[in-house]
């Protein structure tokens, strides 16, 4: 069965029938058959949007509230559509599948208890007789491209608080789960959305660059939002930015982990271990680098080393903590990263090994900025230990990254930490918990190499409406002329 565009309501095939296929990464067979639209359907799909932005625009809080909260009950009991689609196009395991339905519901339940906040503000003119006011308006429609890491939970996200501000929306799914994405806009359309209100298109991977690039350039579409890697986020950003559209980007991370000498170590390790392995490190707050003092290395180290040999791994199906990775390329970056970073001296603890794309988790001590992977963003199951003397030097290695998304600190010290965390260049710091945690209303984002702009909550509706200053005034005030 094909999984279809949705354009204005309704279920199409792409313009030419082309279709192209999605490759279970364990199996080898198909996940997934999808449409692979072309230019004429994105034409079709920005038109269908703009079309039904009037009508949208001018709905009553209440209906975009009901819509989302039914979307959000619809989707818990497409739970098991949702695990079997996320395991079959991604490798993930079912607890993560599981999860990313609990979650994006969630993003889904949030977004529709926001649709009463889209308001504005009375503001002081020096005007007499003059009331003036700022408005938060929708912008229009909204581009949305969701990542296949946490389809469920990034798709939804998407395009719920655009919806909730009264824009509609296109999501273009991601190349690897084409079906999963599919069935988010399912959730939508059966939640009674108007027509034209959501919509999907999928592409062929090839097609990617021209079908991304006449998206951007519709002059429909008045706002991007994007979530994915950092180099394909500089292409959308300066695709937008000649265009003159705002964009959101929330891309790569490389999360430092940082651990004081006096932290909790049991906590730490713990903390360490689910944010670098959690769906096999393909997320992008995935603890990369594992910071810690060295008058308590020695123990740390071995305490995590322990603890990650021991998680189970392999065929997603079976009862395993780290499934499959998305395609066998990243199980060969894994093995390069390796090979590169014990040639110049660093320890391999655990790991190293592979079954196809199943990839054991891996732990590397002793990593040094000499090595590819104290930079680069592995996003996969093998994680760097890097050794440090003092807290001042902890803070300069986590700050020694083009990328600042998430990071945490483990001190006992609650003063000591807050100065740690304070001094890290990140969007997000926990301290004495994981680089990895999402809560649908906290504002969500990072800086430099990770993006900019902010997802959740208030300032979600900050990224989706347009800021309008209206007056009322005396008509016959006094002019100079």
């Amino acid at each position: 069965m094909t999984v279809l565009l949705s354009i204005g309501g309704q279920d199409c095939s792409a313009s030419n029938h082309n279709v192209y296929e999605r490759t279970d990464p364990v199996t080898g067979k198909t996940a997934s058959t999808c449409a692979a639209a072309t230019l004429d359907d994105i034409k079709a799909v920005t038109e269908a949007a703009q079309s039904a932005f009037g009508h949208w625009a001018k709905s009553l809080p209440a209906e975009r509230r009901t819509l989302l909260n039914r979307a959000a009950d619809i989707m818990e009991t497409k739970q098991a559509d949702f695990i079997q689609a996320m395991i079959t196009e991604t490798g993930a395991t079912k607890p993560w599948a599981q999860f990313n339905v609990m979650l994006a519901a969630g993003h889904i339940r949030e977004a529709a208890a926001l649709t009463t906040h889209v308001g504005g503000e009375v503001l002081p003119s020096n005007k007499p007789g003059t009331l003036a006011m700022s408005v938060n308006t929708p912008k229009g429609v909204c581009l949305a491209m969701a990542p296949w890491n946490a389809p469920i939970i990034l798709g939804s996200r998407a395009i719920a608080t655009p919806l909730a501000c009264g824009n509609t929306v296109i999501l273009k799914s991601s190349e690897f789960c084409p079906l999963t994405h599919r069935l988010i806009i399912d959730c939508f359309l059966e939640a009674g959305f108007p027509s034209g209100t959501v919509n999907l298109i999928s592409n062929d991977p090839s097609d990617a660059p021209e079908i991304v690039k006449a998206l951007i350039e519709a002059p429909q579409v008045r706002h991007v939002n994007f979530t994915g890697s950092s180099p394909v986020g500089r292409i959308i950003g300066r695709l937008a930015g000649e265009n003159l559209k705002p964009a959101l980007l929330e891309l790569g991370g490389k999360a430092p982990l940082v651990v004081l000498s006096d932290a909790d170590l049991e906590g730490a390790v713990n903390a360490a271990v689910f944010g670098a392995f959690m769906n096999q490190g393909q997320i992008c707050m995935s603890t990369e680098r594992v910071i810690v003092e060295r008058s308590i290395a020695d123990e740390f180290v071995e305490r995590m080393a322990s603890k990650a040999s021991k998680l189970p791994w392999g065929d997603p199906r079976d009862q395993v903590v780290l499934g499959s990775l998305v395609n066998p390329d990243v199980a060969e970056k894994m093995h390069e990263l390796i090979q590169d970073a014990t040639s110049k001296g660093a320890t391999l603890l655990c790991g190293g090994e592979n079954r196809g794309t199943c990839f054991a988790p891996t732990l590397l001590d002793g990593v040094d900025s000499s090595m590819r992977i104290y930079r680069e963003e592995s996003f996969g199951p093998v994680k760097s230990i890097i050794r440090v003397d003092n807290e001042e030097e902890a803070i300069r290695v986590a700050n020694d990254s083009e990328y600042g998304l998430s990071s945490a600190v483990f001190s006992q010290d609650i003063n000591r930490a807050i100065k740690c965390a304070n001094a890290i260049n990140s969007g997000i710091c926990h301290i004495n918990g994981s680089t990895l945690a999402d809560e649908p209303h906290m504002p969500f984002g990072g800086v430099g190499d990770s993006g900019y702009g902010r997802f959740g909550g208030k300032a979600g509706i900050s990224e989706f409406t347009d800021i309008r200053w209206i007056t009322i005034e005396d008509p016959n005030q006094h002019y100079p002329f």
